[in-house]
């Protein structure tokens, strides 16, 4: 994976707008769940490509002050051969500092081609040093937008909990409504005023019948007095 594509990655990721997500999402806590096992795969894959981009980078900074310090070391050798030669030549060995100036010369160059190497490594390096700073700033916004996750994951389960509940809540409250039981006492009210309806007939009816008795006796006691008013006029005075 190259950093190009582990850099894109990284910034796409850390930029994700969860609410949007979760907006468009027909089952916002299952995108949520699939979302933080993405997530969680792809900070482990951008970890390790992100690690393997920074010991690609220490190795060039190691390879960059191991040039750094052979082209010190280099002119340390040509400074010594060119003095070496200088008394050489002093005590009239030209030949012999001859062979030392020769020496100095390609210790110098070897102090070059080291400096060189170690200019040309500087400007890969600082490139190589943004791209990691970058990789490891996003990584951290990947860590943080998982938590971001996790904590909307953990909010949407606690208040669909709650929704639940309150529409079980309501749903009782519903049934109770259905189930009226004042209608059932009305019934029951009605039943009585029946019952009563009834027994006040009778009381009407035991009365009539009572009245109608009384009305007999009366009427017997009349066709007595009659009877004893007719003896009265056939007996004798």
């Amino acid at each position: 994976m190259s950093k190009q594509t582990i850099l894109g990655r990284v910034t796409q990721l850390a930029r994700a707008n969860i609410n949007a997500l979760i907006d468009q999402a027909e089952d916002p806590q299952k995108m949520l769940d699939q979302l933080i096992r993405d997530y969680t795969d792809n900070i482990a894959e951008a970890e390790q490509a992100v690690a393997a981009t920074i010991g690609n980078l220490r190795l060039m900074e190691q390879d960059h002050a191991e040039d750094v310090a052979a082209a010190k070391e280099w002119g340390g050798k040509a400074l010594a051969a060119s003095r070496k030669a200088d008394e050489l030549r002093a005590a009239g060995s030209a030949a012999e500092a001859d062979k030392f100036d020769n020496l100095a010369k390609v210790a110098l160059g070897r102090q070059l081609q080291s400096e060189k190497e170690a200019r040309t490594a500087e400007p890969t390096i600082a490139s190589q040093t943004e791209v990691v700073d970058k990789l490891k700033s996003g990584l951290d916004r990947m860590k943080a937008k998982l938590g971001e996750l996790k904590a909307k994951r953990d909010e949407l389960v606690a208040r669909a909990k709650s929704a639940q509940a309150q529409n079980r809540m309501m749903d009782a409250v519903k049934s109770v409504d259905v189930l009226d039981p004042t209608s059932e006492l009305n019934r029951f009210e009605e039943k009585v005023r029946r019952e009563e309806a009834r027994a006040v007939g009778k009381q009407e009816l035991a009365a009539s019948s009572l009245d109608a008795q009384f009305e007999q006796l009366d009427a017997m006691g009349d066709s007595a007095e009659v009877e004893a008013r007719l003896a009265a006029l056939k007996s004798p005075s």
